[in-house]
């Protein structure tokens, strides 16, 4: 599989994505869990279908010392036993803020006053942004068919 558009190569595009990657890594210095961030971009990518975050997500995450177990179950966080209050309620509030289209109201008042009881308001605005940045890659790899597979731990950092 070809992507049919090579982002990097085209100046306006390399320079949006050189603006995403680094609001995404001035992100790494909220405190916000790192462990959280990794589980809210993989269920975002895992909803949107985007090969290449999906790939990227998993292979950072493990090689930061997340178990193949929870990665594996984050496609069925509600089933699963593994993951902390505070994650479901991060991954909750990806799963709305993902699917804003879902639901006319968008993220329920109820999900924002879940993801308030586990986050202060810097962590709060943190996974806001997250999930929004997460969801502008996805779209921008979905659309352009970016395959996926070949990501190296590092390789975008």
């Amino acid at each position: 599989m070809e992507a049919r558009l090579n982002v990097m190569a085209s100046p306006v595009a390399a320079k949006a994505i050189k603006h995403l990657i680094a609001a995404s890594q001035a992100l790494a210095e909220s405190t916000l869990p790192a462990a959280t961030r990794q589980l809210v971009m993989l269920r975002a990518s895992q909803i949107n279908g985007c090969a290449g975050c999906i790939d990227m997500h998993t292979k950072e995450a493990a090689h930061a010392g997340e178990t193949s177990t929870r990665l594996n179950l984050v496609v069925a966080w509600r089933e699963a036993t593994v993951f902390t209050e505070a994650e479901r309620a991060a991954l909750e509030l990806t799963e709305q803020g993902t699917r804003i289209a879902d639901a006319a109201g968008g993220v329920s008042d109820e999900v924002w006053a879940n993801a308030a009881k586990h986050y202060d308001e810097d962590q709060l605005a943190a996974l806001v942004a997250q999930i929004a940045i997460i969801n502008a890659f996805n779209r921008g790899n979905v659309i352009t068919q970016q395959p996926a597979g070949d990501y190296q731990v590092g390789q975008i950092h």
